[in-house]
């Protein structure tokens, strides 16, 4: 079962309204450790009636000393399943994120993907979009769900390790493509954690994923213009794509970009520049300011 990438406002309040039992909302929000946000915090003063939230940092690998790394499948499955989810779920995400319709909701759409489950979609402009067409939103917790059983089929092909991205510099098996910011990329701009500097990986292009929404409606553009991104940064879309970003949640933007355009293999590099930066040799960082 496939469900479409985006959904619109009046798509999910019409379900809303009509109790449909058959979609679970789930407030996917994640905020970006310099700001002083709390996803959590935030979702339980105001979410969609009847959504429940998904904590990116909770469903990961915490033996992995990095941020918000892949769980294993089972670990995903108990999650997921914790969320009332099953496999004839049709899973619908938001972001509460007022500058960017979607920024981290797309990291939970490409996790399911990476499960093997289709039937999830996008809010298009998010909860601030809900909130501004005059759907009401709530700050009472949810009814406990019954946990459901959920069963994965893992496709390893989606994800990427360093060792993967490493061996790429030689052998350009797949174009890299980082979501960054553009200032970041090229040594500008801080990163948001501290202990980072900025820079990129050798070989890799840079399509911010600021780029693939309209400014002005949050919402992400039409598969032409998205198009028209890839070439302009001379990203072919029939050749293997990885997306690459500081932690993998806006690398998965570049995954939902190129999935509109109709393709549907985009790898996410998971460690993304968190990890190049503190592995990577001193050459293997271009325009990085030394430590």
């Amino acid at each position: 079962m496939t469900q479409p990438a985006l959904v619109s406002v009046k798509w999910l309040a019409e379900r809303v309204a009509s109790s449909c039992k058959t979609i679970r909302i789930i407030d996917a929000s994640w905020h970006l450790p310099n700001t002083g946000r709390n996803a959590r915090e935030e979702y339980s003063k105001g979410h969609i009636a009847g959504a429940l939230f998904f904590d990116i940092d909770e469903c990961a690998n915490k033996s992995i000393p990095m941020s918000h790394m892949i769980p294993s499948p089972s670990q995903f499955e108990e999650y997921v399943g914790n969320l009332g989810v099953n496999n004839d779920t049709h899973v619908v995400l938001y972001d509460n994120n007022a500058k960017f319709g979607v920024f981290s909701a797309q990291r939970v759409w490409w996790t399911f993907r990476l499960f093997g489950y289709n039937a999830v979609s996008i809010l298009e402009g998010g909860l601030p979009s809900w909130i501004a067409k005059g759907e009401a939103v709530t700050g009472e917790g949810t009814t406990p769900v019954q946990k459901q059983k959920f069963v994965s089929k893992f496709r390893p092909e989606l994800v990427k390790n360093f060792e993967d991205v490493e061996e790429n510099i030689t052998k350009n098996a797949f174009q890299l493509v980082d979501a960054r910011p553009n200032g970041r990329f090229i040594g500008k701009s801080p990163e948001p954690r501290a202990d980072i500097k900025p820079g990129h990986i050798p070989n890799s292009r840079n399509l911010p994923f600021t780029k693939i929404m309209d400014p002005e409606t949050r919402k992400v553009l039409d598969p032409t213009e998205l198009k028209k991104l890839f070439d302009e940064v001379n990203v072919d879309l029939q050749q293997p794509i990885v997306a690459s970003c500081g932690s993998g949640i806006s690398a998965c933007s570049i995954a939902l970009a190129a999935y509109l355009c109709g393709k549907d293999d985009v790898a996410v590099y998971d460690g993304s520049w968190t990890e190049w930066y503190q592995r990577a040799k001193p050459e293997q960082k271009v325009d990085c300011p030394e430590s």
